[in-house]
């Protein structure tokens, strides 16, 4: 892989560059943290600018609505966004990250129609419904069923931390349309559904995380009717597609807040100098550590979206090495944080305290550290499963 920029590239960054500098000055102030509708509308709106201006779906294909960027533009676009200040992809993470891409490498020409464009305007807010209460990380063995009636399916069941699930307008949701038996592995009785969040029979009661905010829910289904062209792919074909899913979640939705770490130990390192803790040699090694993580972390990055885009554009199974390490690092960044606070580490005021109690969840979310561990043993090493 070539590091080096072409003059192609460099003239997409002073572009992007020069439109950040012109447009940030005008967004809105940012909503509360807890404020989750007036997070939407901010996110919304953001996306809106974004896509008025062409930087929507950047690295999307151009037949799936996207500019078809290449994979050095994505980073540079990643990069040049973090470095000005501009808002995260907020509300727009399950549908622009992992459900749009999952749509665009297995919808059908139907479906690209009719929920690729939304996603891209910031018009709708997409959740995903993949954990259960009783099966955690190991989404084979979900109970939510579907049963076929006429052209719809009849979902019943519940899920949990259900990420936006309050102010979203469709779910990615998995459910079990095969029974489990010695003919129907578990894995291979799943179907891939996009279950408006509006039907009858769906309920959704909000859950305050350690951070105070309600971003995650739990979600009861009460005979739930989704139309059977609602269905992403095969039907009892959901484990693979489930499996595009979770590459993209892996492999790239977590890329832009890489560079936010980075930017986080450069303000840590300036805190540190400006409290005197600077003048302690421990924490200076361990600043020192994490900014060598983060660059080698950003290196995998490239080399996993430049793997991604030579094999057809879903990031292969080296997303799980990413995550597995991005997932501590991000744990180290926000206790070396408190660190740096001292005694203010317990101001809930303090910028970086939320940070540091929600970075608990990463080695849970998107699949556990032990999930990855799994996947890096059998698929990359090629050790044998366990038992």
């Amino acid at each position: 892989m070539d590091l080096a920029f072409t003059q192609d590239e460099e003239d997409f960054r002073r572009r992007l560059r020069a439109w950040l500098a012109d447009t940030l000055p005008k967004l809105p102030d940012r909503p509360h943290p807890a404020d989750w509708p007036g997070r939407r509308a901010y996110d919304c709106g953001w996306q809106r600018m974004l896509h008025d201006a062409g930087y929507a779906g950047l690295h999307w294909p151009e037949d799936a609505g996207g500019q078809g960027a290449t994979p050095t533009q994505h980073l540079i676009f990643l990069e040049e966004t973090e470095r000005a200040g501009a808002p995260y992809v907020g509300a727009g993470f399950v549908g622009l990250l992992h459900a749009g891409p999952t749509i665009a490498a297995e919808g059908t020409p139907e479906q690209r129609a009719r929920w690729l464009p939304p996603i891209l305007r910031g018009d709708e807010v997409w959740c995903q419904g993949f954990s259960e209460p009783d099966a955690g990380s190991d989404l084979a063995s979900l109970r939510t069923r579907a049963v076929r009636d006429g052209d719809a399916y009849v979902v019943s069941g519940s899920k949990i931390w259900t990420s936006h699930a309050e102010i979203a307008d469709w779910c990615e949701l998995l459910v079990r349309t095969a029974p489990v038996n010695a003919d129907t592995p578990k894995h291979r009785g799943i179907s891939w559904l996009a279950m408006p969040m509006d039907a009858p029979g769906v309920t959704v009661r909000p859950l305050r995380t350690l951070a105070g905010t309600a971003e995650f829910a739990e979600v009861f289904l009460d005979e739930v009717r989704v139309p059977v062209t609602h269905r992403v792919g095969e039907e009892n074909d959901g484990w693979r597609v489930t499996m595009v899913t979770l590459s993209f979640e892996r492999g790239t939705a977590f890329v832009g807040e890489v560079v936010a770490c980075r930017r986080v130990l450069e303000a840590l390192a300036r805190t540190a100098k400006a409290n005197g803790r600077w003048d302690d040699a421990v924490l200076r090694r361990r600043l020192g550590r994490l900014a060598a993580e983060c660059a080698a972390l950003w290196r995998l990055t490239q080399w996993n979206v430049s793997e991604a885009q030579r094999t057809g554009g879903v990031p292969g199974v080296g997303g799980s090495v990413f995550k597995l390490r991005f997932s501590q690092v991000r744990q180290e960044l926000y206790d070396a944080a408190a660190e740096v606070l001292g005694a203010d580490a317990l101001d809930a005021g303090q910028e970086w305290v939320a940070d540091r109690l929600s970075s608990l969840s990463y080695t849970i979310a998107a699949g556990t550290s032990q999930i990855q561990r799994n996947i890096v043993a059998e698929r990359i090493l090629g050790l044998p499963k366990g038992r």
